[in-house]
């Protein structure tokens, strides 16, 4: 079998909120999807979830290969990008490639990829994830209970502007959550906005009240000293690494002795999910997916040092359906061959790519006083670029 061509297909997600962490948030409540179905001589195909706008250039990388050949194909992407390199949009592009990729090939075994892995265990632990920063205190109390009525023990929220706020917000999470614990789990994501001391005296605010599981990306994606120095100076565990785009960073920030919790970004692929959770473990660190985790999910029972997925919402895109569901706290992963994905052309809903999180104020754009706020105040008057 050989693979001979792609399709591009796009819909939407509707969050039924806004969505956003400190940076911005969406316009409006319906962000655009993108779905890569891979073709093949054989007539099977392989679908994947994800960005990939690097698609042309990559693609001929993988035309005429046997997808059963993954990890070779993988290779030889990397090879492609070696004088360029690959940013997040050409690693993106490589992610959506990797996950269609094993679809195809546990579809031609006839398994559901998570068996085809060697996965023993259809359930993947989870927490729940709002993408919460733009909700108001009631809004974020009638989220928090519907991930509560699926069974989730712990949860993540997006903060770090005020810290009044974010001791509101958590203890309205936590008294959501009592109702399935008596231990909830809290986290924190900073979304790289802090600078190394404005970090400490954040958090150390923050753990007056709550004994915090991990505080994520509190300064820059790269930055293995100021992790590690925040790190010495707070109780909560450090996460990073879901932004980081090769093994080489994400080592970075291991060797600099900087993170308790390896993450990874889960638009990267199964493949390179799988070899920095390798790395991770090699080291005595946990490892956990960030983002839209239903596809790598698959691969979670591989690992041994595998913690918990983040889970953004409840539902999938428009037009998309896959065969999982989230309950008790966790995703349970289904029997279907290969990733589990079936998507309905007619009921696609394509959307502006001017919408959802492509704005100028949504949170794929850094303020330009990230990192630069002495104090925990809101931001100063909207700085504008030099003529």
């Amino acid at each position: 079998m050989r693979i001979t061509g792609y399709r591009t297909l796009t819909t939407h997600h509707d969050w039924g909120r806004v969505v956003g962490d400190i940076n911005g948030v969406s316009s409006g409540s319906r962000t655009a999807v993108e779905i890569l179905v891979l073709e093949t001589d054989g007539g099977l195909e392989g679908i994947s979830i994800g960005p990939h706008p690097a698609i042309e250039r990559l693609f001929p990388v993988v035309a005429g290969g046997d997808p059963r050949a993954v990890q070779h194909l993988y290779h030889r992407m990397l090879a492609a990008t070696f004088k360029l390199g690959h940013d997040g949009s050409t690693f993106a592009t490589m992610g959506a490639l990797d996950c269609a990729l094993w679809d195809l090939k546990a579809k031609l075994a006839d398994q559901p990829l998570w068996r085809l892995l060697g996965g023993a265990d259809r359930f993947v632990p989870g927490y729940a994830s709002g993408l919460d920063y733009g909700l108001d205190d009631e809004e974020l109390v009638q989220l928090q209970q519907r991930f509560a009525e699926r069974g989730f023990t712990s949860a993540k929220l997006k903060g770090g502007r005020q810290v009044r706020d974010d001791l509101c917000r958590l203890g309205l999470t936590r008294e959501v959550l009592l109702q399935n614990t008596a231990t909830p789990g809290l986290m924190l994501d900073a979304n790289e906005s802090w600078h190394r001391s404005q970090a400490v005296r954040h958090v150390r605010q923050l753990e007056e009240s709550f004994d915090l599981t991990w505080i994520e990306e509190p300064v820059r994606r790269w930055d293995g000293p100021g992790h590690a120095s925040i790190r010495a100076h707070v109780r909560a565990g450090i996460a990073s690494g879901e932004n980081l785009t090769s093994l080489a960073e994400l080592r970075s920030l291991i060797v600099a002795d900087a993170i308790d919790v390896a993450q990874v970004g889960s638009s990267w692929g199964i493949t390179h999910f799988l070899r920095a959770g390798h790395l991770a473990h090699g080291h005595d660190l946990p490892f956990s997916p960030v983002g839209y985790t239903a596809l790598v999910a698959h691969a979670a029972g591989v690992l041994p040092n595998f913690l918990v997925a983040e889970v953004q919402d409840l539902t999938h895109p428009v037009g998309v359906s896959l065969d999982q569901e989230i309950q008790d706290g966790g995703i349970v992963l289904g029997d279907a061959p290969g990733l589990g994905i079936e998507v309905d052309p007619a009921r696609l809903e394509p959307l502006s790519r001017q919408a959802g999180w492509a704005v100028d104020s949504g949170p794929h754009t850094r303020p330009l006083r990230a990192g630069l706020r002495m104090v925990p105040e809101d931001d100063a008057p909207a700085l504008t670029e030099p003529a």
